[in-house]
């Protein structure tokens, strides 16, 4: 079986060079001649854990190969995916106009019958225009080429990505025949051995199956982030309140967990295109309005304890921060709190020394000099006024405090993670800030 996969960013990468692990041909496509010679020679664009392996492994196997030329890529395959970006306009709205370029491309190129498929996200109706794309080529070539369109929304974690592809807990897929449901499900067969369902529904269902539940998700980060906020004014502990709703079968423990708010590639561009969707609908949905808004509000509640403790006077503060990239394992920086806490120490007169493990290439290449990077984190640390924990990394969960004590100025941490324990922390004589703990 050949596939094409037209876009070379996360999704796409990711979800090629998984097809091709179980013995899919598959050609991945990208109009960035750079990237495509980067990716012949060996260099990943992006950092995901696995996916180095995999790849290496289906680039000698000879299934996996990268070019520029989309016509080539879908000569003979059966189903071609579009993976490339849809980045938020200035109203809030997806961005169609790479999705809506490669339909148009593939109604240029296509020679036979294949199966379109719209990874990307993409908010409801898209695939109707995608259709419309491909037809108006068609019809400009005097062809008459038979084709489906797809939804098939990706539900991968930034950190974990590989496995979450390899073993899913659900497959969405949306079609509109019996023909596109054949193709899709014998691609698909391997990764459902293990129990999980497939999920066929018409396109619009599953358009909108993605936004829904990313905005659910989000939901749930900006709720118990407002009430670790409440914690914090009525004295209560919110880990405590955490564990106790999560005990509850029907609120479930996962994404309950109180920190600096939401970032990365997907919760806030998603949460954004739906509203719009919405409001263009002329409904507003209200609850994710203010989702939105709890979660910009909480990129700076590190910044106004800070602010606070030192009296509202940061001038000449030294400040360390361990971690950088919107989540462990990953070096995305899309819409990441680092940078909006960041950004306010600086705008206050403070310095910031910074390390993560793995985001300072990027992070160096959004801020360039405006902070220092440290080699490590404890070279951070040194004569630092205060530490902040910004990313919960595993490395920082366990430091060495004897050595801390030695380099910071001030025993002094604002863990914007809760990662560290109050009462350790009260027995080493550390002022100890968090978010939503009853520290004692």
């Amino acid at each position: 079986m050949k596939i094409s996969v037209v876009g070379t960013g996360y999704v796409g990468l990711v979800s090629g060079t998984c097809f091709a692990e179980t013995g899919v041909n598959v050609a991945c496509v990208d109009i960035d001649q750079k990237k495509i010679d980067n990716l012949n020679k060996g260099i990943i664009p992006i950092y995901e854990p696995g996916l180095e392996d995999i790849y290496k492994k289906n680039v000698e196997k000879g299934r996996l190969v990268f070019t520029t030329n989309i016509a080539e890529s879908i000569d003979e395959a059966e189903a071609v995916f579009i993976a490339v970006g849809t980045p938020p306009d200035e109203d809030g709205s997806a961005d169609l106009k790479y999705v809506l370029g490669v339909a148009r491309d593939i109604g240029k190129s296509m020679n036979n019958y294949l199966v379109v498929v719209t990874k990307s996200t993409v908010p409801v109706g898209t695939s109707s225009k995608v259709k419309d794309a491909i037809l108006d080529e068609l019809k400009k070539r005097g062809k008459d080429i038979p084709f489906d369109v797809a939804s098939n929304p990706e539900f991968l974690k930034e950190g974990s990505a590989i496995a979450d592809f390899l073993k899913p807990d659900r497959i969405v897929i949306g079609t509109e025949s019996a023909q596109a449901q054949k193709v899709m499900k014998r691609l698909y067969k391997p990764f459902v051995l293990n129990g999980h369902p497939i999920l066929f529904m018409d396109i619009i269902s599953s358009e909108m199956t993605k936004y829904a539940a990313n905005s659910m998700l989000a939901t749930k980060i900006s709720f118990i982030n407002d009430i670790a906020n409440l914690c914090d004014i009525v004295g209560a502990d919110v880990d405590n309140v955490r564990r106790g709703i999560g005990s509850d079968a029907r609120i479930g423990n996962k994404f309950i967990y109180p920190g600096t708010g939401y970032g990365g590639s997907c919760f806030p561009k998603d949460v954004q295109a739906l509203i719009r969707t919405a409001d263009e609908k002329g409904y507003s949905l209200d609850i994710l309005k203010a989702v939105e808004s709890v979660n910009y509000r909480q990129k700076e509640v590190l910044f106004h304890k800070i602010h606070k403790h030192f009296n509202g006077d940061l001038k000449g503060k030294r400040f360390a921060m361990w971690g950088l990239s919107f989540k462990p394992k990953t070096d995305d920086m899309r819409e990441a709190p680092s940078l909006v806490i960041i950004d306010k120490l600086i705008e206050a007169g403070a310095t910031v020394v910074a390390y993560d493990p793995v985001a300072m290439k990027e992070t160096e290449r959004i801020l360039g000099d405006k902070i220092t990077y440290a080699k490590d984190e404890y070279e951070a640390v040194i004569d630092a006024d205060a530490l902040i924990l910004v990313t919960e990394w595993s490395e920082f969960r366990v430091p060495n405090f004897r050595v801390l004590e030695k380099l910071l100025k001030n025993k002094l941490i604002f863990d914007g993670r809760n990662i560290y324990d109050p009462e350790e922390m009260k027995e080493r004589s550390y002022t100890y800030y968090a978010i939503g703990r009853k520290i004692k």
